[in-house]
């Protein structure tokens, strides 16, 4: 007869439930276990109009769905080959707690919890899950188990550098025929393996080389070449593939990483207003983190003033498209008239919710400080004839609970590449000035 097998508990942290509200959902068949403490910390996040408030908002009427007129006594059952949901009510510190822990505070609560249980399950593992590292410290110098949330982590980081691939010697008849032709069959370079949708190359051979794209409909390497958008050249070929995803109309998702200064919100921008005429409306949004914890409340102000600071970097990269005409140009006359008819919109990304995503070119700066839901809950809002566009520095993480390989990001990049729809660039050398590159290096 099989042994049966040892399930596990898993006490949650709020900042898991905010982080994913269909997180107790991930667990397999292992029990759930929900302290008191967080459904009081919930409590304090269900107004508002950020991502995190939406969360708190929506686990709670899944646990409303979930318990409806039932009584715990044990648990209740999440569901076919999934654990029993159960909510822990508060339970007293331990000699060693009190001795470690002299503040009354949820994390301490939250830890007293799974002390208890793990007490009192001795045969089975407990697991405190928790995107708080600070947290997951606390508990394990009490000698519990404690890991980050894994279930939307990237696992091979290394991907998300990837977004060209250099080839150096390549055949130089090859490249010749890429720059006579424009194309060059996959069949002809002897690769075994094909490129995924998409991917960005640099051959060269000797002083010989071109940029190309491997397009999978046609199973084709075609040449890149260098075009200017809205004013805008590329300066290198990450930026040179970079336009080149940005004006393709097959490419409806897009991915530009890269350190700050390598122009990816810039040429994002400078490609929108150089398709205007395809788009009903360009969308340029970020989300606000704010500085130090403190809530926008702290700052002074009405809204407006509260979140210009924010915005102001997406200005500044409008303001630069700008100065490249003359204020008489059409160029410049046709970005005024986008902004008053707010065909051009530059907003906070909360604000965003509930607009129309519908033949809309939709930029999303700092993408890198989003959740993977978050990102998905975008992405699925994309109506027919609208193309995303996400940017961000996965070294420039600025919310506490996310990091290179949980954040949003990176979870859609390594999800959605190799798709036809999908290209991501990773754009390496910064082209605002030498300085500017020497302390993104050095610093």
């Amino acid at each position: 007869m099989a042994k049966k097998k040892t399930t596990k508990i898993f006490v949650l942290d709020t900042n898991v439930i905010l982080h994913d509200h269909t997180c107790i959902y991930q667990f397999q068949e292992n029990d759930i276990v929900i302290p008191i403490t967080v459904l009081e910390e919930l409590d304090k996040f269900k107004r508002g109009n950020d991502p995190i408030n939406f969360q708190a908002r929506e686990f709670v009427r899944e646990l409303d769905d979930i318990v409806g007129e039932k009584k715990f006594n044990g648990g209740i059952k999440l569901g076919a080959d999934k654990g029993k949901l159960i909510i822990m009510t508060g339970k007293p510190f331990s000699e060693e707690m009190k001795q470690s822990f002299r503040e009354d505070i949820p994390d301490h609560r939250i830890l007293a919890i799974a002390y208890h249980i793990t007490q009192e399950n001795p045969d089975r593992p407990v697991i405190l899950v928790s995107k708080d590292i600070n947290l997951r410290m606390k508990a394990k110098s009490l000698h519990l188990l404690a890991e980050d949330y894994y279930n939307d982590k990237v696992k091979d980081i290394q991907i998300l550098s990837k977004g060209v691939t250099e080839i150096d010697p390549f055949d130089e008849g090859m490249i010749e025929t890429l720059y006579n032709e424009g194309m060059l069959s996959l069949e002809l370079t002897g690769w075994e393996k094909a490129p995924e949708a998409n991917e960005y190359f640099i051959l060269r051979s000797g002083k010989a080389s071109v940029l190309a794209r491997y397009d999978e409909s046609v199973q084709k390497l075609i040449r890149v070449e260098k075009r200017t958008a809205y004013g805008i050249k590329p300066r290198n070929a990450e930026q040179t593939f970079s336009l080149d995803a940005l004006l393709n109309p097959e490419i409806k998702l897009l991915a530009l990483t890269g350190k700050a200064g390598t122009g990816k919100t810039l040429l994002a921008l400078a490609a929108a207003l150089e398709q205007n005429k395809s788009f009903g409306q360009i969308l340029l949004a970020r989300p606000i983190v704010a500085l130090s914890n403190k809530d926008l409340g702290y700052l002074p102000g009405d809204a407006q003033e509260k979140i210009s600071p924010y915005m102001q970097p997406l200005f500044d990269n409008l303001a630069v498209i700008k100065h490249n005409f003359n204020a008489r140009s059409p160029e410049y006359q046709k970005i005024e008239e986008l902004l008053k008819e707010e065909r051009l919109i530059i907003t906070p990304l909360a604000y965003i919710r509930g607009r129309s995503l519908s033949n809309s070119f939709f930029i999303i700066d700092e993408a890198q400080n989003l959740t993977p839901h978050e990102i998905k809950t975008i992405i699925t809002r994309a109506g027919e004839g609208t193309k995303l566009v996400f940017t961000g520095d996965l070294q420039q993480i600025d919310s506490p609970y996310l990091d290179m390989k949980s954040n949003g990001l990176a979870y859609m990049t390594e999800r959605m590449r190799d798709h036809s729809i999908f290209a991501h660039v990773n754009l390496v050398k910064g082209e605002r000035s030498y300085l500017a590159e020497l302390a993104s290096d050095l610093l």
